[in-house]
């Protein structure tokens, strides 16, 4: 009987989930058909479903014997068939559950993709993987992890880890040493051949196996000589290498980064090295921006993950109490500057000298319109609205309304969501309505031209009066709504911060406002191009309007 015939009959004998020897045997020929047969799928597929079935089994008769063969199943995928879960899950297994780094972390590192990116790299699917996310979630500790696993299946291999802190190198060299050597960790009995041939806390490095003039592992910050003491064979990995805020504001100091990335780190590689850069992403010039710029294809995963999942929920809630709560983020974006928390907190690189819009170069207004001797709100001289209207995707419906004093224009209420049409057109029109708007432009382009009618109709059946134009746009977007960015600080008006939420429609919309940027990509442009929409059609009603003056004011 060969190998794969007594694989099939322990697979398919019935007391296979009631007989804990039948299931040892079983997993034992997940690594004897990869030793005889040298079949990895199959001796990978034999060990994950033991795993399963002694995993359901210990939960159901609560025995020590099937937990047992579930770290056995567990040793095995990690050894034998690069099973980088099972690793963290069977390293840890001595430790008590809310104390584990893993196991609290695991369902929402799965969910997030992170998992598979780093096993991927493991199966040479990656050449280069970039994760961004909020701090103190554990990407560093994770990273930590995947290099202890990827030294003791290639101990002959350098790998060189980099930061712009020695602190964080430091701090990274002590990590790894201690889940090889400290016995609360399983890391020796994964590799119970691997022994360190030597290690240096002075000089960062950990070497296993045989002496060699490259270790196993090298830790330097960006700022140390790397020449002559390393090489990278297996990872190259890249922590935080922007240093914070000030390095990011600053397109000179990000260049020369860039440049000493490239000739004191990316030098280092040899052939079949793979990167891995874990870093906030303060700049869209960062090491990893350029990264985006160069590679674009299967071999390069960029992972960014927002604080707030699609929900507005926290995507960090990990289990036993761990991670962050959604109040948690709350509370940070409320005591911090709206970009660095989104560089921070929401992986979203803003280039704070390119902005368009900066909160110091517009104008406020405080406690409502304008009023007059008895304290009534004064009459405007017109309520007018535009809307930029939602087109595909997230695309943002923007619907401005604006009450006219003279020469100022004061954004008084507006529409800024990117949910479904129709939804949007109750919206649009009880807005109008409302606030009884007089004239409107729709812009046409695409769905603009089915929103105006139907918006003008809900108007009349909501007893509005007003009255609904549309506009096809032709020129370039970009340069229409930087040439009218001047017309819009000098003429509009906002509300005054304190008058709004940060989560309101107007909140959201004044932060996209001040997100723009002239340099770069910008993931919405709606309120801008909204607010460059308003600056025109503004003027060429001015154009077309004619003022009446008294003829005595005139001496005539």
């Amino acid at each position: 009987m060969d190998n794969y015939e007594i694989i099939k009959r322990l697979e398919s004998a019935k007391d296979i989930e009631t007989n804990s020897q039948r299931l040892i045997d079983f997993v034992d020929m997940g690594r004897n058909i990869y030793y005889v047969e040298k079949d990895f799928e199959e001796g990978k597929r034999v060990c994950k479903k033991g795993r399963d079935i002694a995993l359901a089994c210990t939960k159901k008769y609560k025995t020590a014997d099937w937990y047992k063969i579930y770290l056995l199943a567990l040793k095995y995928s990690a050894q034998y068939f690069l099973d980088f879960d099972s690793y963290m899950l069977f390293v840890e297994h001595k430790r008590d559950p809310e104390e584990q780094f893993w196991l609290p972390r695991r369902e929402c590192f799965t969910e997030l993709g992170i998992m598979q990116a780093f096993q991927d790299m493991l199966e040479d699917k990656l050449d280069i993987l970039t994760i961004s996310l909020s701090p103190g979630v554990g990407k560093t500790s994770i990273e930590g992890f995947f290099i202890s696993y990827v030294m003791g299946l290639y101990p002959e291999k350098c790998n060189l880890f980099s930061s712009y802190s020695g602190t964080i190198t430091e701090m990274f060299h002590r990590s790894v040493y201690n889940i090889i050597t400290n016995k609360e960790y399983a890391w020796n009995e994964v590799f119970p051949t691997i022994k360190i041939e030597s290690k240096s806390d002075k000089e960062e490095y950990i070497n296993l196996g045989k002496y060699k003039p490259f270790k196993t592992l090298t830790c330097r910050s960006i700022n140390s000589s790397t020449t002559g003491v390393t090489r990278a064979e297996g990872f190259l990995m890249c922590d935080d290498l922007v240093s914070g805020i000030e390095e990011a504001l600053n397109p000179e100091r990000l260049e020369t980064l860039y440049m000493k990335y490239v000739s004191d780190l990316k030098s280092r590689r040899k052939l079949g090295c793979k990167e891995i850069h874990i870093a906030t992403r303060w700049s869209v010039h960062d090491p990893i921006g350029h990264l985006q710029a160069l590679y674009d294809g299967e071999r390069a995963r960029f992972i960014a993950v927002d604080c707030y999942d699609e929900n507005g929920e926290s995507n960090f809630n990990f289990k036993y109490n761990k991670g962050f709560t959604t109040e948690y983020f709350h509370e940070m974006e409320n005591t911090m500057d709206d970009v660095t928390f989104r560089c921070m907190y929401r992986s979203d690189p803003i280039e704070r000298e390119g902005l368009l819009y900066h909160k110091d170069d517009i104008k406020t207004y405080l406690g409502g319109l304008p009023r007059d001797d008895s304290d009534k709100i004064k009459e405007p001289d017109a309520i007018l609205a535009i809307c930029d209207t939602k087109d595909t995707g997230t695309d943002y419906n923007c619907l401005l309304v604006v009450y006219q004093y003279g020469q100022n224009f004061y954004l008084e209420d507006l529409v800024y969501d990117n949910g479904s049409p129709y939804v949007l057109d109750e919206l649009n029109a009880n807005c109008l309505v409302r606030n009884n708007v007089q004239m409107a432009q729709f812009e046409s382009n695409k769905e603009g031209s089915r929103t105006g009618n139907e918006v003008q109709r809900l108007i009349k059946e909501k007893g509005g009066r007003c009255v609904i134009t549309k506009k096809y746009t032709t020129t370039n977007k970009e340069t229409k709504i930087i040439v009218n960015s001047d017309w819009v600080k000098q003429h509009v008006l906002f509300k005054d911060p304190s008058e709004y939420e940060k989560k309101s429609p107007y909140g959201q919309f004044m932060r996209a406002v001040f997100s723009y940027v002239t340099l770069g990509k910008n993931k919405h442009d709606d309120s801008v191009d909204a607010l460059a929409m308003l600056a025109l059609f503004v003027q060429s009603l001015e154009g077309s309007i004619a003022e009446i003056y008294d003829r005595r004011q005139l001496g005539i």
